[in-house]
């Protein structure tokens, strides 16, 4: 992991955004909705495209949301550098008041280059750290099930910034140790 850098922070004073084909139901009082088509919500940088999405805006100003899809994405920008964070699912859970996203099912989460895949993956948006878990897809029968299903996989790639340590110095020339004895 790399040094404290979150969720953009200043995303929770931005105005809550939404459009989808229907609203099953829009509540202006209680800040909550329930739409489903081609879902679109956005709060500054963070957008979640889904089908159906019950969700509401919470007394911080913060989203809080229940998303399904096939699959449905989440994406926001992390604070302080030009990299965004994105999640993929079948279902996604995201609770702005603990700035957690919860991944279920066929999950994908990226940061930069870096991915993780796993039928469960709990990401904390504010401390950067996540949790993956091999269990079963909930969408698929045992019967469709594979062993590779319930597992976790992930791949750290080389960053930019380490690949001259991990090169060969050009200017080092391999010398004979003269200093070696006989036994």
């Amino acid at each position: 992991m790399c040094a404290a850098a979150h969720a953009e922070r200043i995303d929770r004073e931005k105005p809550i955004s939404f459009s989808a084909d229907t609203s099953e139901a829009i509540n202006y009082d209680t800040k909550e909705a329930t739409l489903s088509g081609n879902v679109i919500i956005t709060q500054g940088t963070m957008v979640i495209h889904a089908n159906r999405v019950k969700f509401r805006q919470n007394p911080d100003n913060s989203l809080s949301a229940e998303a399904y899809g096939k699959p449905v994405s989440f994406r926001q920008k992390r604070d302080g550098v030009d990299e965004f964070v994105e999640g993929y699912a079948l279902r996604v859970a995201y609770d702005g008041q603990k700035e957690l996203l919860e991944l279920f099912d066929q999950a994908l989460l990226k940061r930069d280059s870096d991915e993780i895949r796993s039928n469960y993956i709990s990401y904390h948006t504010g401390t950067e750290v996540f949790r993956a878990e091999g269990r079963p897809d909930s969408t698929r029968s045992e019967d469709e099930q594979s062993a590779l299903d319930t597992r976790v996989t992930g791949q750290f790639r080389v960053q930019e910034k380490d690949r001259d340590k991990l090169a060969p110095n050009a200017s080092t020339t391999l010398q004979p140790d003269t200093e070696i004895k006989a036994r």
